[in-house]
């Protein structure tokens, strides 16, 4: 009897936690950051179909990189469950810290289980509260670990890079428009250089703690984000749409060239003198035509019929 190859079990989770990290790697970063009216969350998505942040219930919300079918099963749970908590007890008793909680544990479950792969994930769960002091954010691994953080975070691609250009620029109490345009720059650090990356090419959502109703998440519009980042991006699309017309030199120009060249009339045909007509010619009767269609009749009495 062969025995079984065997594996210590710090090399098991030291292989596990190598593959789920490459995966994460490969994706693209997600960097949520706390303003003056509550948290935002900025990542770079061009899918317009597929979402890596979500909305979980009234206050809370959902961000994640990663496999996406995989993110995606974790936030349809955080969604049932707190669906389920705030019908049998109350809308209160759904918070962040519960649901960060459920979610270490389920990840925790996976990762150390040797019947199945790790997760390749991290995820946000943020809440925003009454005030700065009051709203959390909890970063969770792939492992189940949970981590409280504050002023702003950043998880998937390069973060080193990301994190390191946050933490230099980064100023608490910050407007949302301000903090925008740092994520977005901060998102186009890299080893290599810095990239900027278009308005169309970005998910941004919100937690606004100054909207008037219950539910306190928001996608921004594109209008609206083109305006956060600044009217140029604006005015270079409308630019471009209008094939530089409104530009004054071209304009000017246009108008003297139309003003040098008299119009120029139409050419006139010459007038077609008639031709006279001929009266047709008529037949001759007498002249047999060439081949007859009558044949002459036959003589009955031909041998040769």
């Amino acid at each position: 009897m062969s025995m079984p190859f065997y594996v210590s079990p710090e090399q098991l989770m030291k292989d596990r936690a190598d593959f789920a990290r490459k995966g994460i790697a490969r994706g693209r970063s997600v960097a949520v950051l706390q303003y003056a009216d509550g948290i935002v969350f900025v990542s770079e998505n061009p899918s317009q179909a597929l979402h890596k942040v979500s909305e979980i219930y009234d206050r809370i919300a959902f961000a994640a990189v990663g496999r996406y079918n995989e993110f995606e099963n974790l936030r349809i749970a955080g969604v049932r469950l707190a669906d389920m908590r705030g019908y049998a007890y109350d809308r209160r008793d759904v918070t962040g810290r519960g649901l960060a909680n459920a979610y270490a544990q389920t990840l925790g479950t996976i990762f150390s289980s040797g019947g199945e792969k790790p997760y390749e994930v991290e995820i946000f769960v943020a809440e925003v509260g009454d005030t700065v002091e009051d709203d959390q954010i909890y970063r969770l691994t792939y492992d189940g670990q949970v981590a409280d953080e504050h002023g702003f975070a950043v998880m998937g691609g390069n973060t080193e890079a990301v994190t390191g250009h946050l933490r230099e620029n980064y100023r608490p109490g910050s407007s949302l428009g301000e903090v925008l345009q740092l994520a977005v720059g901060a998102l186009g650090q890299s080893d290599a250089g810095s990239r900027v990356i278009a308005a169309a090419d970005l998910e941004v959502a919100v937690l606004d703690r100054t909207r008037s109703q219950q539910r306190k998440f928001k996608r921004l519009s594109a209008e609206h984000l083109a305006s956060l980042l600044g009217e140029r991006v604006g005015e270079e699309a409308g630019r471009h749409a209008a094939g530089d017309s409104t530009n004054p030199s071209n304009t000017d120009q246009s108008r003297n060239r139309d003003q040098e060249q008299p119009p120029v009339a139409p050419p006139v045909a010459p007038p077609v003198s008639p031709q006279p007509q001929q009266p047709p010619q008529p037949s001759d009767p007498v002249t047999p035509p060439e081949h007859p269609d009558v044949y002459p009749p036959v003589d009955p009495g031909d041998p040769l019929r």
